[in-house]
């Protein structure tokens, strides 16, 4: 059993910032790649940014230079620093990690319950 926990999302003026947090939980499994995802009303889920377990970092195009993904591995944790946020980023942003179970050969991904970011103009 893994379990994704999400904190800090809310409300936020435009220009300001906020951090989120992922905790992911769960005994003798490996956690890799890790994910910060966002999906708007209306709209489909899309990547925001990505880590793997060295450290190496993707990001959407649209939150290049806002926005910052880091993890804690001796803690299972991601975190998403959000910087100068806009109105165009309120959604509900979730957590996805990819999971290896002893003797599997792939991953398996898990997703956290979102967490509410707004951003008023």
């Amino acid at each position: 059993q893994v379990n994704l926990v999400e904190s800090g999302g809310g409300l936020v003026q435009a220009g300001g910032s906020l951090r989120l947090s992922c905790a992911a939980s769960g005994s003798g499994v490996r956690i890799n790649d890790m994910a910060w995802y966002r999906q708007a009303p209306g709209k489909q889920r899309e990547l925001v940014a990505a880590i793997s377990s060295g450290g190496s970092t993707n990001y959407a195009d649209s939150v290049k230079g806002r926005f910052t993904i880091s993890r804690d591995n001796a803690k299972s944790t991601v975190y998403l620093q959000m910087n100068s946020l806009k109105p165009e980023d309120t959604a509900v942003y979730y957590c996805n990690a990819r999971v290896r179970f002893p003797y599997h050969v792939l991953d398996n991904p898990y997703w956290g319950q979102g967490t509410q970011v707004t951003v008023s103009s």
